[in-house]
């Protein structure tokens, strides 16, 4: 498997970015494989759910981004688990972390974001994490449509766990409005939790005007052992290259 371009600054401004959207389930599990996959991945921005959000949540996300070589943006606990990593290339412009709607009894929701610079190309970015439940996840896959549209920016990319595969409600409804980034450019593999029914339930999303120049599940990255993609949490990284135009 030929390997997604790599991150570059273009003639004209536009910009390749590599995104990595990465459900790191609390960090319960081995963390140095996860930060070895997460290294291998050489991403410019990473898309993570399930990041620590309880006791001492910040010192876990600061601990994650040093064994990484990266740095936190936003997000954690204040978005109720996504969060947003970078690399030193990204100049961060604003962040904002919001809550869904609340649903007693269930995991409350949240949205972490932030827009970006890469050069003269500007991303806005946004992570999020659906519901365990169907019906809430199709109200919720509304409110991210809602949340990418309030970004205000002309480039958009949305990395989630969606909790659910492409031809559930909820997925499709996000896909009919934006472009499913493995759909639209399919690179290395797709199934993206570890657990039956082993599903692509985790995805990246991009607004018009970013191009996917490939996007999926890593079947070979340096230094990491298939061992290693099983150790560090229960879902698998899912990877973008993206062509962002020049702000």
């Amino acid at each position: 498997m030929e390997d997604l371009p790599s991150s570059t600054t273009e003639p004209g401004g536009s910009a390749v970015v590599r995104v990595l959207s990465y459900n790191v389930r609390s960090l319960r599990d081995d963390t140095a494989a996860l930060a070895r996959v997460i290294r291998a991945c050489a991403p410019d921005l990473v898309l993570i759910q399930e990041a620590p959000r309880f006791f001492r949540w910040r010192k876990a996300a600061a601990r994650l981004a040093e064994a990484t070589g990266l740095y936190y943006v936003t997000g954690g606990a204040t978005a109720t688990g996504p969060m947003i990593l970078s690399s030193l290339r990204a100049d961060v412009e604003r962040t904002e972390d919001l809550l869904m709607p609340h649903t007693p009894g269930l995991h409350r929701r949240g949205f972490a974001t932030a827009v970006l610079r890469f050069g003269g190309a500007r991303l806005a970015a946004v992570s999020t994490h659906l519901s365990l439940s169907p019906a809430e996840r199709r109200a919720q896959a509304g409110l991210v449509l809602e949340r990418v549209a309030a970004m205000g920016e002309p480039h958009v990319v949305l990395g989630g766990d969606f909790n659910e595969p492409p031809e559930r409600p909820g997925f499709s409804r996000i896909a009919a409005a934006l472009h499913d980034g493995h759909a639209t450019a399919p690179w290395g593999g797709a199934i993206t939790n570890q657990r039956a029914p082993f599903q692509r339930i985790d995805a990246i999303f991009t607004t018009d005007g970013i191009e996917v120049l490939g996007c999926g599940v890593p079947s070979a990255l340096p230094g990491v052992t298939d061992a290693d993609l099983h150790a560090a949490t229960d879902h698998m990284p899912v990877l973008a290259a993206l062509r962002v135009p020049p702000a």
